[in-house]
């Protein structure tokens, strides 16, 4: 760019950094200005001129040289992460610099020319005395204007991101947001928002902590873009990015948005794969690919192999696969369930918890007490406690239940893990090494880690084959409303009292009371599997779409017809009254089929086979339970029916006096 200097700017040499630099004389003052193109802030001890979002802007600093005094065409005390500064080393005499110098002392001594981020200087030079030639030296430093952006999601909280792995500190940026778009896509429950925006905040902490350039936009910040799609907006108008990298959302709808900036924003988008996940999406459809039925044990074998977890050479230890078999066991008197992991909330926490009581009065859930982990370190201790506390017995009682502890054995990490506090091979190796170390039997180990190596990996897979039609699917055609007691925990029922009240205060409930009181009542009830999907994703702090959708639709209602289940996971009251103290405060009585004192799962799993036997008779894991309703007398299945009728009817009249969700 050709520019015309006074003989004054010349001896300070131009351009710099491809921009305008010149020195004039005010008022027997010397000022300093320097003219840039691009969104860093070039500061000097005399008068910055700096261009944000597109709009230059001019810094006067004070007669003390403590900093702008003024900022026209911006903000007072506006700032950008990164900073090149100009700074005097002395002048007037002063070491350190002075803010303005008398036309006397026109050519200032030596100048420092210095990159700053986040108020740290990472690398400076120094100029001999009375050289200035501005251009040189800034060759010499760091100093690159335009940088990467990093997008950070709010489950992509790990430090081993891919997207990570080439950031370089002090050169490229990291985003996070706190996102109206994603609090309330669904009505989050409150101690789940108070988790995530927790974690996050300490996340963005260790960030800086190592160096990196961090920008963090909180929620209530007055220019919050709402949205991603309005953050990299806001992001690309206030910095000069040449490339977008993120971690692979692992929800579609993330996803979708991710792709379209490319084209809306005509800039290069880079999407990693994640690499937590120890089953590529790509991989988990070759597996798929040609099979007639997709079942999680077969890929789950796959899995053991390909990591090498619980093998000896080509075969598993102890000669068998899955000891999903001895792992039933009901609960028994005198069991000493230990605590789950809990930390105090600290300064960070403790703001957000305020932030959550006051911005979120109206979803779900109890805020406190509030207990959990939400750092990685705390998280790994929450690991540590597990495997030496809970793993020894998880296997035996991991389908118990028992009133008032709904903690139970189970580990308690899948929300660690699902917002990447904990990663899920961190947690495998742990309990592989137990077993080894002679910690925990083998059923218990192999059980834990089929969670995480089989199911967990397998749902992810399942999710990203057959969305996003698997969202629509609904095999039953259920069409019922969610009962007001999904909300309130106000119902006789005492088994799914209990699962809801704890529900409510925990924001977790472990997987039996998922599938076997909560899920089983949703499908024998019919109830419309959106419905049940959007309470399962709004209720637990562990439950995104990608994990909680495959769980819902697959495993508990049977929406997809049998793709991911090789049968409905329907039972009557028996099956809960053998897991569960429940029936015992029950007002209902598990011993009764029918009549208005029976256990009402007694006689809506039977009117469920009845309404659906032309899909289910020819499932051959169906076939003896069809082979005993075909015996069951015309009186039974009379009454079986009117009793379901009556039931349902009064689930309708409940849900219509109380307006639905509160």
């Amino acid at each position: 760019m050709d520019i015309e200097v006074d003989p004054v700017v010349a001896e300070l040499g131009t351009p710099l950094l491809g921009t305008e630099a010149r020195v004039v004389e005010r008022d027997q003052r010397v000022q300093t200005q320097v003219i840039v193109d691009r969104p860093i802030d070039v500061q000097c001890q005399f008068v910055g001129v700096q261009r944000i979002a597109g709009a230059t802007a001019e810094a006067m600093v004070d007669d003390a040289g403590q900093g702008p005094a003024q900022v026209r065409g911006q903000e007072p005390g506006t700032s950008l992460d990164r900073i090149v500064r100009i700074e005097v080393v002395h002048g007037q005499g002063r070491p350190g610099g002075a803010a303005e110098d008398h036309v006397g002392n026109a050519r200032p001594g030596p100048l420092r020319i210095g990159d700053y981020r986040n108020g740290s200087l990472l690398d400076s030079v120094e100029t001999p005395a009375q050289t200035t030639h501005w251009e040189e030296l800034l060759n010499e430093i760091d100093i690159q204007t335009n940088m990467k952006l990093y997008l950070v999601l709010g489950d992509q909280l790990s430090h081993c991101l891919s997207s990570l792995k080439e950031v370089k500190i002090g050169a490229d940026l990291i985003w996070m947001c706190e996102l109206c778009s994603e609090a309330t896509r669904v009505k989050h429950h409150k101690k789940k928002i108070a988790f995530i925006f927790s974690a996050m905040r300490h996340f963005a902490a260790e960030l800086k902590e190592v160096g990196h350039s961090v920008h963090y936009t909180y929620y209530t910040d007055s220019d919050n873009g709402g949205s991603f799609t309005g953050e990299v907006a806001r992001a690309l108008q206030a910095y000069s990015i040449e490339h977008i990298l993120v971690t692979a959302p692992s929800e579609y709808a993330v996803l979708h948005e991710v792709e379209s900036w490319q084209e809306k924003f005509d800039i290069k988008v880079e999407v990693r794969p994640d690499v937590r996940f120890l089953c590529t999406i790509k991989a988990f459809r070759q597996w798929a690919g040609g099979r007639k039925q997709l079942r999680m044990e077969y890929f789950y074998r796959k899995m053991r192999r390909t990591h090498d977890i619980l093998m000896e050479e080509d075969e598993p230890v102890g000669g068998r696969w899955n000891f999903d078999s001895e792992n039933r066991k009901p609960p028994k008197k005198g069991l000493d369930v230990p605590p789950t992991y809990m930390s105090d909330p600290d300064a960070i926490t403790t703001e957000v918890i305020e932030f959550v009581d006051e911005t979120f009065k109206d979803h779900f859930g109890d805020l406190r007490p509030f207990h959990f982990a939400v750092t990685a370190a705390q998280a790994r201790d929450a690991l540590s406690q597990f495997i030496e506390q809970r793993l020894a017995n998880f296997g035996d009682y991991q389908d118990a239940m028992l009133q008032d502890e709904p903690w139970m054995y189970h580990s308690h990490l899948s929300l660690y893990i699902n917002c990447g506090l904990l990663t899920p091979l961190e947690c495998i190796e742990a309990a592989e090494t137990a077993y080894w170390e002679g910690q925990a039997p083998l059923n218990a180990v192999e059980g834990f880690i089929r969670q995480l190596l089989g199911w967990r990996e397998y749902v992810r897979g399942l999710y990203w084959l057959k969305m996003p039609e698997y969202a629509q699917l609904n095999y039953f055609d259920a069409k019922r409303e969610l009962p007001e007691f999904f909300w309130t925990a106000k119902t006789d029922i005492n088994c799914l009292r209990q699962c809801v009240r704890e529900t409510k205060v925990n924001a977790y409930a472990h997987h039996i009371q998922r599938l076997m009181v909560i899920g089983n009542f949703a499908l024998i009830a019919g109830l419309h599997p959106e419905h049940v999907n959007e309470w399962f994703w709004i209720v637990y702090a562990d439950a995104y779409q990608w994990v909680e959708l495959p769980n819902v639709s697959g495993m508990i209602l049977f929406a997809d017809g049998g793709l991911l289940a090789s049968k409905p996971y329907a039972a009557s009251g028996a099956y809960i009254n053998k897991m569960s103290n429940y029936c015992k405060d029950c007002r209902y009585a598990v011993t009764k089929r029918n009549g208005p004192d029976a256990c009402p799962f007694n006689y809506l799993y039977w009117d469920f086979l009845m309404r659906h036997q032309d899909l289910l008779q020819d499932n051959p894991r169906m076939a003896m339970i069809y082979r005993t309703l075909d015996k069951m007398s015309p009186e039974r299945v009379k009454a079986t029916k009117e009793d379901s009728q009556r039931f349902l009817a009064s689930l309708n009249k409940d849900s219509e006096s109380s307006g639905g969700n509160s």
